[in-house]
């Protein structure tokens, strides 16, 4: 017996069955649907307002204030390069702050190689550095605003954890921030430069 051949039927697609023209269609909404989720999850992750604070040594002054029985000893240090980044709504922050340990300089040539050779070691660890983790409080978008920064202050090869006041004021894209905070360097292992005649504070103020 001889069958006659049917004629196929129009699918809408060639070479493509009703079910499997289904299928395609589910696969590709499924495959929509989830790169749809992979954008959205991956915007939830990225900061919202991630601002960066490009510090410039030409125009940032590190002064130090140590505090002894005749009088106050003032000096500065210079900044070496500094980055700090983070959320003005507070958070989470992230960057690197290095200050040149050799630079310090307190005006007294004598007093200057005692703080390099017996406390400081600035041959041995050239470089002062902080690095911030988390800002407390909001900042302004204009104005003026006080917030905390905390992170780790790392001095004569060793890391401390700290927490350093601010007040930055914002005027258009231009930033700028007073940073004040104590390093308790007896407390944190460093030699007291004190003497039978001159008698020091076993911490200094830094303003940046």
């Amino acid at each position: 017996m001889v069958r006659t051949p049917q004629p196929l039927r129009d699918t809408g697609r060639a070479g493509a069955a009703p079910g499997i023209q289904s299928r395609l269609r589910t696969s590709r909404g499924l495959a929509t649907a989830l790169l749809a989720w992979a954008v959205a999850a991956g915007a939830a992750l990225l900061p919202a307002q991630t601002k960066v604070l490009d510090l410039d040594p030409a125009k940032t002054s590190i002064e130090f204030t140590l505090p002894d029985v005749l009088h106050t000893v003032h000096g500065s240090f210079r900044l070496k390069r500094g980055t700090i980044r983070f959320d003005p709504a507070g958070g989470p922050a992230s960057g690197s702050v290095v200050v040149d340990a050799t630079s310090g300089d307190s005006g007294s040539k004598g007093r200057d190689r005692k703080m390099h050779e017996k406390v400081l070691e600035s041959r041995r660890y050239p470089e002062i550095t902080f690095t911030p983790t988390r800002v407390d409080g909001a900042i302004a978008p204009q104005g003026e605003s006080r917030v905390q920064i905390h992170g780790l202050f790392g001095l004569h090869g060793a890391e401390h954890e700290i927490a350093a006041s601010v007040v930055v004021a914002a005027a258009g894209d231009q930033w700028t921030a007073t940073i004040h905070f104590a390093v308790p360097y007896v407390e944190w292992g460093l030699k007291n430069p004190s003497t039978f005649v001159l008698r020091v504070g076993g911490k200094v103020d830094i303003d940046l």
